[in-house]
């Protein structure tokens, strides 16, 4: 008997994308790859509209699925549901991509591959053949400075940390602890990637060009940004005393 095709789960958080989410969900679904592809939004009950938008998407197309979440709003806590979702569903690969659309989705083929091999996949700006574009000189300033203040905190080899452009298979988020995450935030992202690192997961980037949004308002503030810094040295004092146990 032939194997099954694996099936991936792309998760996009979403908070007022509605003017961006129905043009990335097309891009995902037409993608040419022998996978057996469904798209979860998470939604954060946006007074936009995105709600409706992606049911509207899923009545014509059966691989869109909506989460609505009427509690409290978070970046974080949007993708441990997300995650929590997507493994019920039976992913073998989970994609994680932000619905701005700076994140394009021509790249989940090279995350795929390169999770084959790996744990967790990264869509990196920063190694060879990534690019940052589109983006004004003071955000990537401020991008560079973050850049290596987490990588100095937490000790880490990767490049881009805080990408949240992610492919990972379904063991790893099985094993870093969804329900005893701390981060309600965009934070959300170096947890994950710091518990993976010290549970021992092999972790690769690959390039990817990212794009600033056209169209919506970013929520990255200088106050959001703040406290993802503050949550990173957290992180570190919560899990610094994890030891890497390696796959089994």
């Amino acid at each position: 008997m032939p194997e099954p095709i694996p099936k991936v789960v792309v998760m996009i958080p979403t908070y007022n994308e509605r003017e961006n989410i129905g043009p990335l969900i097309q891009d995902i679904l037409a993608l040419p790859i022998e996978y057996n592809v469904s798209v979860l939004v998470v939604d954060d009950y946006s007074p936009d509209g995105t709600a409706g938008e992606v049911t509207d998407i899923g009545r014509r197309d059966p691989r869109v699925r909506l989460l609505l979440r009427k509690e409290k709003r978070g970046r974080g806590l949007a993708g441990i549901v997300g995650f929590r979702e997507a493994l019920g569903l039976g992913a073998d690969f989970i994609v994680e991509m932000d619905g701005d659309g700076s994140h394009q989705p021509v790249f989940i083929p090279a995350l795929l591959d390169a999770a084959r091999r790996r744990d967790l996949v990264l869509g990196s700006r920063f190694v060879e053949g990534g690019k940052d574009a589109d983006r004004p000189p003071h955000r990537r300033l401020v991008t560079f400075l973050v850049r290596h203040f987490i990588r100095r905190l937490f000790s880490v080899a990767v490049r881009d940390v805080s990408s949240g452009f992610r492919c990972f298979r379904r063991e790893v988020l099985e094993k870093v602890g969804l329900d005893g995450l701390v981060s309600t935030g965009p934070s959300i992202v170096l947890e994950i990637l710091y518990k993976a690192q010290r549970l021992g997961f092999a972790i690769e980037e690959v390039p990817i060009v990212f794009v600033d949004r056209e169209k919506g308002k970013t929520k990255l503030t200088g106050l959001t940004l703040w406290r993802t810094l503050l949550m990173a040295i957290r992180i570190r004092r919560i899990y610094g005393h994890v030891q890497p146990i390696g796959r089994t």
